[in-house]
């Protein structure tokens, strides 16, 4: 590899742009004229930034100069708020000979948010997320007016979390609605939002969330310290967010928490835990992030409690189905026949008996074409990818069989692979890991090679922490009083406090949701 290809894919070149927004210096000019050539040189005659000059109609030598960004500001805004007032009340004659800035902000320009500016950098801040900045001639102070109008699709039930009984509203990609969808559900002014920019290029707004006086003061300087430390050009979405402050970055398994519902991301906040919204994503990060949660999910919360209980169970079940059936059959069918049941293990034997390849590498090429399957259903157009994961796994699983490529029992085993993975989507990606790991053991030392394989797993999930919260609470370390709501769900009357694992020890009280 040559030396530029080791630049490009290692350190950050040092030759980076210089047009980052905090390198911008300068005051505003009393003249438009400089002030508008400052503009056009910081944008390099971008044609979408707009410029609209015209004079004051008794003051033919105060001239006016709108600035704004096209597409991201609502036009009807301008004209009603900014430029009618401005061309009727200007022309009383009652209108003041200077102060001009002072006269529009307080008295011609109806909007809620109107703010003064000193200087280049705040007014190429306030065009570049859809405000329009108004100068006059002969100020140096000039007023940056909010006339922002985006376009986002509406409040819709989200794909990947639906439910049958609770809220069916999920996050957009605009983090004002995000935000005032939390703010529906928790009234209460301890819940406290902060914005900083990241992103050098991008300076994406990232928003923290939490609640006062419930979240820890140590989770929540960590978030902000991580989230300070992101050194990055650009971020666009809160998965970016996720890589650069999780915590064990080399594992499989997720120290972050994320979902596009509002009712569980308030119910995460009032468990203590820290909200992360992101500007252009509906995918809102929390943590810390426990292993228990992936088993965790909001109707649990709307339904009988013995029914919830039973459901969970089999969320567990599935999780290890998914994992070891695959390596079970192949440890049991290669290194322990002994171990199955004798009229078992001649139908085993005579379905596998024409089969060219050895179990182990039968197993992994079905579950390889089961996952090519997976994801030609899940990147096709939604009519025709279904079509496709349906009749492309009856189609294959039948003529391999036919063929005697595979065996049946091996479709068996990979089709109940496949269904119980569904259950926990979380864990999916870790499963699939997992499961190809502990594979390759079973099919090369048997089953002590899958014992071995599970305690390395088992060890370095009991070594994984969240922002300082170990990841198998409240198991480990044991903390009783939580074992109330995993894996059994008692009634809501007899979870009246919140988990001390991610909360202030300050005695309040409530309901314990995940």
């Amino acid at each position: 590899m040559n030396r530029k290809r080791k630049l490009w894919f290692g350190k950050k070149s040092e030759k980076s742009p210089k047009t980052e927004i905090e390198q911008i210096k300068g005051n505003i000019h009393g003249n438009i004229s400089d002030n508008k050539a400052a503009l056009q040189q910081i944008f390099h005659q971008s044609t979408d930034i707009k410029y609209r000059e015209f004079n004051l109609p008794l003051q033919e030598q105060k001239k006016v100069l709108l600035c704004y960004l096209e597409g991201l500001i609502n036009a009807e805004s301008i004209n009603k708020s900014i430029m009618e007032p401005i061309l009727e009340e200007s022309s009383h004659s009652e209108s003041p000979k200077a102060e001009v800035i002072p006269f529009i902000q307080n008295r011609i320009v109806h909007n809620l948010d109107v703010k003064e500016v000193t200087n280049l950098k705040d007014m190429v801040k306030g065009i570049l997320v859809g405000k329009t900045v108004i100068m006059v001639e002969g100020s140096t102070v000039a007023l940056v007016v909010n006339t922002i109008r985006y376009e986002s699709r509406g409040i819709e039930e989200p794909d990947t979390e639906s439910t049958v009984r609770g809220p069916r509203e999920g996050f957009n990609e605009v983090l004002k609605t995000n935000t005032s969808m939390l703010r529906r559900i928790i009234k209460n002014p301890n819940l406290r939002f902060e914005d900083m920019q990241i992103g050098e290029l991008t300076q994406t707004t990232v928003r923290i969330g939490y609640v006062d006086g419930i979240a820890k003061d140590d989770i929540v300087k960590e978030v902000k310290k991580r989230l300070k430390a992101i050194q990055s050009d650009s971020i666009l979405e809160s998965g970016y967010i996720e890589q650069f402050i999780r915590d064990h970055k080399f594992s499989p398994f997720p120290t972050v928490g994320n979902s596009e519902k509002p009712d569980k991301v308030a119910a995460k906040l009032l468990e203590g835990r820290v909200a992360i919204l992101c500007d252009g994503t509906p995918f809102v990060l929390t943590v810390p992030f426990l292993f228990i949660e992936a088993l965790q999910v909001p109707e649990d919360y709307y339904n009988n409690y013995l029914f919830t209980t039973f459901i969970r169970f089999i969320r567990i079940i599935s999780l290890f189905l998914t994992i070891y059936t695959a390596p079970l059959f192949v440890a049991a069918s290669t290194f322990h026949q002994e171990m199955v049941p004798t009229l078992l293990l001649t139908t085993m034997a005579a379905a596998e008996e024409k089969v060219p390849f050895p179990i182990m590498l039968e197993a992994i090429l079905m579950l390889i074409v089961f996952q090519l399957l997976r994801e030609a259903g899940v990147r096709m157009p939604r009519p025709v990818g279904s079509a496709i994961s349906i009749v492309g796994a009856l189609v294959i699983g039948e003529a391999t069989v036919q063929a005697g490529l595979v065996g049946a029992p091996m479709v068996i085993v990979v089709a109940l692979t496949a269904i119980t993975g569904f259950v926990v989507t979380v864990y999916n990606g870790v499963s699939i890991l997992i499961r190809y790991f502990l594979l390759l053991l079973a099919g090369t030392f048997g089953l002590y090679g899958l014992l071995m394989g599970s305690l390395i797993v088992i060890t370095h999930v009991c070594s994984l922490r969240s922002f300082g919260i170990p990841y198998l609470t409240p198991y480990g370390p044991i903390i009783l009083k939580e074992w109330k709501d995993f894996p059994f769900r008692l009634p809501i009357q007899f979870m009246k406090n919140k988990p001390k694992s991610t909360t202030k020890n300050t005695g309040s009280k409530g309901d314990v949701y995940r």
